[in-house]
């Protein structure tokens, strides 16, 4: 979130250099950005600590520096021929071997004039503007990593001794199995042709070619070898150590030499096959991104709502200043007496639900035999700063459920809250429960949390600093930009969302995929200001939603216990954003009767998973309210092949009423106003 290097950032965040600075201790032997210090400044003094033969913080972090400025650009180089072996760059610890190798590419690149000129144009890294890595948490988390180290200095230095010794033996096994193979002294199968599930190593040449495979292990070797002191660190806060965990996650992932034209083969081959024609194609890629000032996913050009996404038939039938209510057209001519009532997070736009119809959830519910009405938010802009949360329930939900109570005839609504949606729906259960209000009925969570004491990888973007940089953001502009929640979510899977980008993008010269679920993602909305402070403050700051009586909506006291209605809730297995034990709580919070499922996959593939896919599957258990741990509730659930829809119908079945002729759409009270899916979901 507060990761985009927009102009707000680099104006307002302390720089790189200033905040690596602040994570050593006052007594650590630092005197400025590791970045700026001099080669001669990383070497060890000749007497205490370094005089063990050990290096110093500045020295260790120095070579992973050199890494970077290898791959990044834009950092002092660090070492020479006469300094220790840990201050060595990675050609000197692997041996002369893979520098012949280097020096071949250079000579190649050299031989080009267009392909030297584009080489110096990655080498300048104008990544820095469209990729939303926090350098500076990168480098405060090695610097971290390398200061506790130094504590245990005969660990440390057996650790890299191992290292070292690893990649030596990897670099030779690799190379004396090539000089076997081009000899005829070897009969066997020919090399693997991939690293598993690792698509970033699928080219055959990491592991037929030497070059490539020596250096593919040193990556993976050295990136182990980092993450793990990051993990084993027994004594530090849990939360420290995910947090350091992730962020050095973030930088192995960006050190990848398939990220750099002259040591990914595919785009190598790729810029020789079309005489450089790839290679002129990503420079003008990159240009158009450094304009947009964002990193394109996805061929914006090929979808739209109301034309190939969000296509099932119906009518928006209520508008006011927060919402447009959209109402499905049947397709029986019997539906159930109870409606459904639909609130996606306000976060993303509500048609992740009605993609297309091959895996839209708001068909398959119409044509199962559902009234099913949709919130669709508006996007904000600066003029609704003031809009409270209280507004969000007042003018979502509840103005929604008069609405399709007026026009179904029904005295209930089942609501269904996908994400912050199901936050938000969790609020309003409590909030009509103390006001004996019974316009709800029973209702289905998504992946949704209300306790927000396990957060998941959101956690690293929610601390009290971070939080309070988006609340000044929010104040100079009166909302909170779409791109920087995008970020955040898109680090949390920055090699299948972000760096599969750059490669296809600007190494390859490829177009950015015409992808239905990657357009949705980009098409993000803005946060009211004084509602996502609201928000962000009450749950991820101060978890106050499972404290009684803590928040108050409207002058009610909030207490989730007194919400009896019966509830179908959904986790996903691999979850990022919201962990399925986290979606747990539920069952535990309120006083109803709540059916848990397990979907497995993440947040968005573990719903959205149309049964005609025949992919997945799900976990459930009977009884989940006599279970007291999510632990304990798998030990005991029973797996289920395929998709979690058609044991919520039934769920939803016995939870609807009986079968009516279906509704007219719209009403007297509220007539149509225009078709789906209206006009709120256009805004950008």
């Amino acid at each position: 979130m507060a990761t985009i290097k927009g102009e707000d950032t680099r104006r307002r965040r302390p720089s790189a250099g200033k905040r690596a600075e602040e994570a050593a201790p006052s007594g650590g032997a630092t005197t400025g950005a590791p970045e700026e210090r001099s080669a001669s400044e990383t070497q060890p003094p000749a007497d205490g600590q370094a005089g063990m033969g050990i290096p110093t913080p500045e020295a260790a972090l120095g070579l992973w520096m050199s890494w970077m400025k290898q791959n990044m650009g834009g950092f002092a180089p660090v070492g020479s021929t006469e300094q220790p072996w840990w201050v060595a760059s990675a050609d000197a610890v692997s041996g002369s071997l893979l520098a012949t190798g280097v020096e071949q590419f250079q000579r190649f690149v050299a031989a080009d004039p267009m392909l030297a000129s584009i080489d110096r144009m990655w080498n300048a890294n104008p990544l820095r503007e469209v990729i939303p890595v926090d350098w500076a948490e990168a480098v405060r988390a090695l610097r971290i990593v390398w200061l506790r180290s130094l504590r245990d200095p005969a660990k440390a230095f057996t650790r890299s001794a191992e290292l070292n010794m690893q990649i030596w033996s990897s670099a030779m096994e690799t190379w004396n199995s090539a000089g076997a193979r081009w000899w005829g002294l070897t009969t066997g199968t020919a090399p693997e042709t991939g690293t598993g599930s690792d698509k970033r190593f699928d080219a055959p040449e990491w592991n037929g070619n030497p070059v490539y495979k020596t250096l593919k292990e040193m990556y993976l070797l050295a990136s182990d070898f980092l993450l793990r002191q990051g993990m084993e660190d027994e004594d530090m806060d849990p939360q420290e150590r995910e947090r350091i965990t992730f962020h050095l996650r973030q930088f192995v992932d960006a050190m990848s030499p398939s990220l750099l034209l002259m040591s990914n083969p595919v785009a190598l081959r790729r810029a020789v096959e079309t005489g450089g024609a790839s290679l002129a194609d990503g420079a003008r890629n990159l240009l158009h991104d450094l304009r947009e000032g964002r990193l394109s996913m996805v061929d914006a050009t090929a979808f739209e709502p109301g034309r190939n996404l969000a296509v099932t038939p119906g009518k928006v039938v209520l508008r006011n200043r927060l919402i447009e209510l959209i109402q499905y057209s049947p397709s029986t001519e019997q539906v159930r007496q109870v409606p459904i009532l639909i609130m996606p997070p306000w976060i993303n736009k509500f048609y992740i639900l009605d993609m297309q119809p091959k895996n839209s959830m708001v068909k398959y519910l119409v044509d199962q035999g559902f009234t099913v009405f949709m919130v669709s938010w508006k996007n904000p802009d600066a003029s609704m700063e003031d809009i409270t949360f209280e507004d969000y329930m007042n003018l979502g939900p509840l103005a929604a459920a008069d609405a399709v109570r007026d026009i179904t005839g029904s005295d209930s609504v089942n609501p269904v809250g996908y994400c912050i949606g199901g936050s938000l729906l969790a609020m309003t259960l409590s909030y009509l429960a103390a006001e004996d209000d019974t316009r709800f009925g029973s209702a289905t969570f998504m992946v949704s949390m209300q306790d927000f004491s396990r957060v998941g990888d959101s956690a690293f973007f929610m601390d009290e600093p971070q939080i309070d940089f988006i609340e000044q953001q929010m104040m100079e502009r009166g909302y909170l930009d779409s791109r920087e929640m995008a970020n955040m979510f898109n680090l949390l899977r920055s090699n299948d969302l972000i760096w599969s980008n750059v490669v296809n993008n600007y190494l390859l010269g490829g177009k950015p995929p015409a992808f239905d679920l990657l357009y949705w993602n980009s098409d993000g909305t803005r946060m009211a200001r004084a509602a996502h402070s609201w928000y962000l403050r009450n749950t991820y700051v101060e978890n106050n939603l499972v404290k009684p009586g803590k928040i108050q909506l409207g002058g009610v006291p909030i207490d989730l216990g007194k919400v009896k209605v019966d509830i179908y809730a959904v986790g996903a297995e691999k979850d990022h954003i919201v962990p399925w034990n986290a979606a747990w709580k539920i069952t535990q919070l309120t006083g109803g009767d709540v059916r848990f499922v397990m979907a497995s996959s993440g947040h968005i593939a573990g719903i959205i998973n149309h049964p005609a896919g025949k992919k997945g599957g799900y976990s459930v258990r009977e009884g989940a309210r006599d279970v007291t741990s999510p632990e304990a509730w798998l030990e005991g659930a029973d797996k289920q092949p395929g998709s979690w829809w058609p044991d919520w119908v039934r769920w939803l079945n016995a939870h609807a009423g009986d079968m009516v002729p279906a509704p007219a759409l719209g009403s007297d009270k509220y007539p149509v106003v225009c078709n789906a899916p209206g006009t709120y979901v256009l805004e950008k």
